[in-house]
């Protein structure tokens, strides 16, 4: 299979790319670092070298830069077997902490653009293959935080929110045509947002604990779809 991952430079992006490579699938990549993203390439390249591994950078925040990115990612799927893009995982997002009544100015709209839009123009571009071919499956990466409001959420929760919204009214869409849609919903997992901080990384979920889940549910049969992920601290959320 061929699968597009955005966000794949670090982190829960990283370790989604990795896990797909060491099941032999070729993978499409993007991020915003031109850097890490192609070091991570190249790490790739060298563990897993039977698969194909393209990548661009790019940011999916702005339209143009996602309908771009998708435009570019569906011409190098149809070079691959297959011909297209099999699997899509919205992953590029930020947090920004903070609350409603003193987040600075601009904050909400640069998470519902960053955390949003980005998989929502990504996946538009993208579905007319998949209806075409009545296959595929989505995985959009939400958050605990789309389902419980927290302190210091803010503007960050409010637009996981509207990813979880997203993701539910694709799934409903998608079902005559053969696409699943996954809402992978996970609480803290160690990434470079916890790094620095005084909780214990053992007290904190790893990225591959994402990647295996969301790797194995993409394994079953097409007769079956796993909707929600959700995953958590095995003593619970932080």
């Amino acid at each position: 299979m061929n699968v597009i991952i955005t966000g794949a430079s670090k982190g829960i992006g990283r370790a989604i790319a990795e896990k797909f490579a060491a099941n032999n699938h070729n993978l499409i990549l993007c991020a915003r670092n031109e850097v890490q993203l192609y070091k991570t390439m190249e790490e790739l390249l060298i563990r897993y070298p039977g698969i194909i591994i393209k990548a661009i950078p790019a940011d999916l925040s702005e339209a143009a830069g996602a309908r771009s990115f998708g435009s570019w990612a569906e011409s190098q799927a149809i070079k691959m077997p297959g011909g297209m893009a099999d699997i899509l995982v919205n992953n590029a997002g930020q947090f920004l902490p903070g609350s409603i009544y003193n987040e600075e100015e601009g904050v909400l709209e640069k998470m519902i653009a960053s955390n949003l839009y980005s998989a929502y123009h990504l996946t538009r571009l993208l579905l007319p293959r998949m209806m075409e071919n009545k296959k595929g499956h989505i995985f959009n990466i939400c958050s605990i935080a789309s389902l419980k409001a927290y302190n210091n959420g803010g503007a960050y929760s409010i637009s996981k929110f509207a990813m979880l919204g997203f993701t539910k009214n694709l799934r409903e869409e998608m079902k005559p045509y053969g696409i699943k849609v996954t809402a992978v919903i996970p609480g803290a997992v160690y990434t470079d947002s916890w790094k620095g901080s005084d909780i214990p990384p053992q007290r904190i979920m790893e990225s591959e604990d994402i990647a295996e889940l969301i790797v194995s549910a993409a394994q079953l049969s097409p007769q079956a779809v796993v909707e929600e992920i959700i995953v958590r601290p095995q003593l619970g959320d932080l």
